[in-house]
């Protein structure tokens, strides 16, 4: 089964994990650094321009967004988290956020898995693999879209997709890595069937 994520929509932000909507259903959590294209990766695949605010600040994402796919009560979502590693962030939320995160991951039962968005020129830094030693430690498969794919002619491209594989592998072993660009719509079809094997199974 696809689902259709051009019906999908925002319906709250929750400070915190305990205040996201009741543990039913299926969800799929987005992280990433600031500035590695998590809103752009989730306006492509969801085909909506503004479905997540993409700002020219990185950081801007600092509350879990919550976006059901389709009706509310299909209990189907995508979940934006905050980005990490913006530097201007207030020490106390950045602090907040290093507790809450793992916490997410190990303990929400609705959660299937989570994508991993990273600038292609700039994978896998210390803060990526943490999030992937995080998903090691809660038994959750995660999705890396090397974002910006554009960027790159296609034989760095898939150079850097095949040295990320490996490597991220070592980190978290339920781990899929493919190429994607918002910009010029690459991977958007596979990552939407990701999802569908996450949120539609």
């Amino acid at each position: 089964m696809s689902l259709d994520y051009r019906q999908t929509n925002f319906l709250l932000s929750a400070p915190d994990p305990e205040t996201l909507p009741e543990d039913l259903g299926h969800e799929v959590a987005f992280a990433g650094r600031s500035n590695a294209g998590k809103s752009s990766a989730l306006n492509a695949i969801t085909d909506q321009k503004q479905l997540a605010r993409v700002s020219k600040t990185p950081g801007r994402t600092q509350q879990i967004n919550v976006f059901p796919v389709g009706d509310v009560e299909a209990q189907q979502r995508l979940i934006d988290l905050p980005g990490y590693g913006y530097a201007k962030a207030p020490p106390a939320m950045r602090a907040h956020w290093q507790q809450a995160l793992p916490r997410y991951l190990e303990t929400r039962k609705s959660l299937r898995g989570l994508v991993l968005i990273m600038d292609i020129r700039h994978p896998l830094g210390p803060l990526d693999e943490q999030m992937l030693r995080w998903c090691a430690a809660a038994e959750l498969p995660a999705h890396i879209l090397l974002s910006k794919a554009d960027k790159l002619k296609r034989g760095p491209a898939g150079n850097t997709l095949q040295s990320v594989r490996p490597k991220a592998l070592k980190l978290c072993s339920g781990v899929s890595v493919q190429l994607f660009s918002a910009q010029s719509r690459i991977g958007v079809d596979e990552a939407r069937a990701q999802l569908d094997r996450w949120l539609a199974a």
